[in-house]
């Protein structure tokens, strides 16, 4: 299998998958900086059968102390949370979202590091399902009791690399910044009580790696995003609090490239003032 094919699927693949019958489950995982709560929208339409995931109260534990603004959860936590969602052992997950892949990457990212086998991202999102002209359910699905067992307990030390602070700020990796370019630059800081980004990064942001459409990037155009940035080889890669980061880890894996992340991101670094910050384009 190709490595594209191990992190997307097409919109034309899952709805072959629904239509066969499929052992599969369809993860709804609506976010956005501006509403988290993607609830409601799911309810108003969403791809058969999905169950709606909360990138918020089931994809983070806010309980952690010192680990950014979207703490990862633990593995326990997530498989009771993944039965719920009514995940088998041996199903296909696919997940969705509605925008800029940021709720469906972290999902990937998140059940993927946990130790799920076969996790993939809806190449193009709601969107690219909508324009197929394939049809929406509305309402709250009802799952099927989910079986899956999580391997991992602890995610960050799980079956995806990560970066603590301090492997992010030592310069071991080169390391991008996948927040938007005035906030890398320090011009602006909506979130965190610090502006500007953790010196020897390189910004990257994470729309960058999406065609117009919504899906991801091939391996000819991520290659010359990362040529022009000097990056050849494994990368780590942060953002704001480790969600929209996972966008980029994602178009790196279905390039067939290996990225670190470092899960607390811009918000873990920026709430300790002793670590250094840099300003400006470079």
């Amino acid at each position: 299998m190709e490595a594209r094919d191990r992190v997307l699927i097409t919109v034309t693949e899952l709805a072959a998958l629904i239509e066969a019958g499929a052992a599969l489950s369809v993860l709804d995982v609506r976010w956005r900086l501006d509403e988290p709560d993607g609830r409601a929208a799911y309810g108003r339409g969403h791809l058969p059968g999905a169950v709606y995931v909360s990138l918020e109260d089931e994809l983070s534990d806010h309980t952690v102390a010192g680990r950014g603004r979207h703490p990862l959860p633990s593995g326990r936590d997530l498989e009771a949370a993944a039965r719920r969602w009514g995940v088998r052992h041996d199903d296909v997950v696919v997940v969705s979202d509605d925008w800029n892949r940021a709720g469906s990457a972290r999902a990937w990212w998140v059940l993927t590091a946990a130790g799920l086998a076969d996790v993939r991202i809806l190449d193009g999102g709601l969107g690219a399902w909508r324009s197929a002209g394939h049809r929406l359910e509305t309402g709250h699905a009802t799952p099927r009791a989910g079986n899956v067992t999580v391997p991992h307990d602890d995610i960050y030390s799980g079956r995806r690399p990560t970066l603590t602070a301090e492997q992010s700020g030592s310069g071991q990796l080169p390391l991008l910044d996948a927040r938007a370019p005035e906030r890398f630059r320090g011009d602006v800081e909506p979130l965190d009580p610090v502006a500007g980004h953790i010196p020897g990064a390189t910004n990257l942001p994470s729309g960058d790696v999406l065609a117009a459409d919504g899906t991801f990037l091939g391996d000819e155009a991520l290659r010359r995003l990362l040529a022009d940035r000097g990056v050849d080889g494994e990368v780590g890669v942060y953002c704001g609090s480790g969600i929209t980061a996972a966008i980029t880890i994602a178009a790196l894996a279905a390039t067939g490239r290996r990225a670190a992340l470092y899960p607390g991101s811009w918000s873990e670094w920026s709430s300790d003032p002793a670590r250094a910050v840099s300003r400006g384009p470079e």
